[in-house]
């Protein structure tokens, strides 16, 4: 696991001291990885099956999406039930803890929707490759 920060860079601390680490540094490392964000939010909104997600994300390799699922369990975001059927079901969703971003994540696609609104992908696409897919 990388090291979380502590406090030093913080312009919260006085606030946040109580914690062992920073929760910004730690909010980070739990949503930094390849399509961990896109991820929770595709489970937002319903339980879905690993193909259900590889289906949605078709530029993410199968053992990068497993890595990313594994993380997101690991870190108690989302479950993983498995259906003892032939052939395997597995499913995957949002905890209680995973639940608690759905609001986050909402207002993450409020502001994108803004900034495309604002005419801003443009300038934004002109200094990175920025994709375009359509909602899934």
């Amino acid at each position: 696991m990388k090291e979380i920060k502590k406090h030093e860079e913080c312009h919260m601390k006085d606030t946040c001291v109580q914690y062992a680490i920073c929760p910004m540094d730690l909010v980070q490392h739990l949503l930094s990885g390849k399509r961990k964000l896109i991820i929770l939010w595709y489970l937002s909104y319903k339980v879905l099956r690993f193909s259900d997600i590889k289906r949605r994300l078709p530029d993410i390799t199968q053992r990068m999406l497993t890595l990313q699922l594994r993380s997101l369990e690991e870190d108690k975001l989302i479950f993983r039930k498995v259906y003892p059927v032939i052939p395997p079901k597995v499913e995957y969703g949002l905890t209680d803890n995973g639940r608690k971003m759905i609001p986050i994540l909402e207002m993450m696609h409020q502001f994108g929707s803004s900034y495309l609104e604002a005419g801003l992908y443009e300038t934004a696409a002109e200094h990175q490759k920025i994709v375009e897919k359509p909602c899934q």
